[in-house]
């Protein structure tokens, strides 16, 4: 797989996303730009909100890529589950040049705050929230899940830092997962991307500060109460090795925890066949499972006469 031909496949999965949001209003999805979650540095941290016309849907965060440096909350290309009834934030976050390690987390989580408070407001459901992410944008989606209730990984962004930011379901599509291995697993073409985005993301080389490498990595997060995981990994992938999520796979397999890789033969980083129906229909299955089943069972829970105590 060549250099171009991933960015020929990332532009047309740009092409695809932008024409579904062109179509949103005739699709019965109404679209709320730019919504200020937060402030960090006089800067406003802002995301669109994209709803169905069904009420109370559940809520998911769409984390896009760029080498934790780059990209927009415009690209969300997840309108087809929009369609099937899912209200979707999509959120922009300081660039790492501007917010090193951790600074993108406290945003996330900042944003998931927000979003939980301002639920009765905006109509969709946010009991239980799954968040999703592309790229570095799935490392951060995964290490975001992994680490719900860390205090040194809150942050205290935004105007509802009282309120839980935690995620009940994670997708991460061909994302990095553990940053002290992934250049040892890298091409050349990968080095060449990789060894600068860590050093903005981290300030170093991982190998030069191991202990933030290990924080911002989601397999050293993992534990027995981490919410379910689905992967999505190209195996010819140059620029993000697919070892990277199998090592999450098995750190999740460790802990006994629920976890699933999905393999898109033939596929490198992105392009339109993570998003076209088949895939579509994997995740859709995998968040119904895991949010829509979960939120039948509390409110049946909350309907019947049960003994003192607290889910996680």
């Amino acid at each position: 797989m060549t250099a171009r031909s991933t960015v020929l496949a990332a532009a047309a999965a740009l092409a695809a996303c932008a024409a579904w949001s062109a179509s949103a209003a005739a699709q019965n999805v109404h679209k709320l730009a730019d919504l200020q979650y937060a402030e960090a540095g006089g800067q406003p941290l802002k995301l669109d909100l994209y709803q169905p016309s069904t009420p109370h849907a559940p809520l998911l965060v769409w984390l896009h890529g760029g080498r934790w440096e780059v990209g927009s909350k415009e690209r969300m290309p997840l309108g087809a589950l929009v369609e099937r009834g899912y209200a979707i934030a999509s959120l922009d976050f300081r660039p790492a040049s501007r917010a090193r390690f951790p600074g993108q987390v406290h945003d996330i989580k900042a944003a998931v705050r927000y979003l939980r408070a301002r639920a009765p407001e905006y109509g969709y459901d946010a009991t239980r929230i799954g968040i999703l992410g592309e790229s570095s944008g799935g490392h951060l989606a995964a290490l975001v899940g992994t680490t719900n209730g860390r205090a040194e990984l809150e942050g205290s962004l935004g105007d509802h830092v009282g309120v839980s930011s935690e995620v009940h379901a994670i997708v991460s599509y061909f994302g990095a997962s553990d940053l002290l291995t992934i250049l040892a697993q890298s091409t050349p073409y990968g080095l060449g991307i990789r060894e600068p985005a860590l050093k903005t993301l981290l300030g170093a080389l991982p190998s030069d500060d191991e202990t933030l490498a290990r924080l911002a990595s989601p397999v050293f997060q993992v534990d027995a109460h981490d919410p379910p995981l689905l992967l999505l990994h190209g195996d010819q992938d140059p620029q993000m090795p697919i070892n990277q999520s199998h090592e999450l796979e098995g750190a999740y397999e460790r802990a006994g925890l629920d976890a699933k890789l999905i393999v898109v033969h033939g596929a490198a980083h992105g392009g339109g066949a993570f998003f076209d129906a088949e895939r579509i229909n994997v995740v859709a299955a995998f968040l119904d499972e895991h949010l829509r089943r979960d939120l039948a069972s509390d409110v049946r829970s909350a309907s019947e006469p049960s003994e003192a105590g607290s889910r996680r």
